[in-house]
């Protein structure tokens, strides 16, 4: 069974950048299209990007143009390089499959908060 690590997250000011990492236990992505997604407390789970198998990629309205993800299938790793921070990114940041996210897949997530 696979596992998805995510990594990456912490306290970070209004503006200010971080780089999430998912990293599965085997070659993973490479064979699916993956996605980020995020729950803000008192929220429901919400989509924020995905990376197809060919490159492709998506992004809620809310992170255009501030969020960019990546995959590195040699590093069996995506990324989520996350630019103009704002209070509303503070979730917990979690990747697995789409459309269909597997309950196996779920980490723990990352923690990321906003805040000045």
């Amino acid at each position: 069974q696979v596992q998805l690590v995510e990594s990456g997250g912490g306290l970070v000011q209004p503006g200010g950048s971080l780089r999430l990492s998912c990293t599965a236990s085997r070659s993973f992505f490479s064979i699916n299209t993956v996605g980020w997604y995020r729950q803000a407390p008192g929220k429901e789970r919400e989509l924020v990007a995905t990376v197809t198998i060919g490159g492709s990629t998506n992004y809620a309205d809310s992170v255009k143009g501030r969020f960019t993800i990546s995959r590195d299938n040699a590093k069996n790793t995506v990324y989520l390089q996350m630019n103009s921070l704002n209070p509303e990114d503070t979730a917990v940041y979690y990747c697995n499959t789409f459309p269909k996210p597997s309950r196996d897949y779920w980490g723990r997530g990352t923690q990321v908060t906003v805040s000045s």
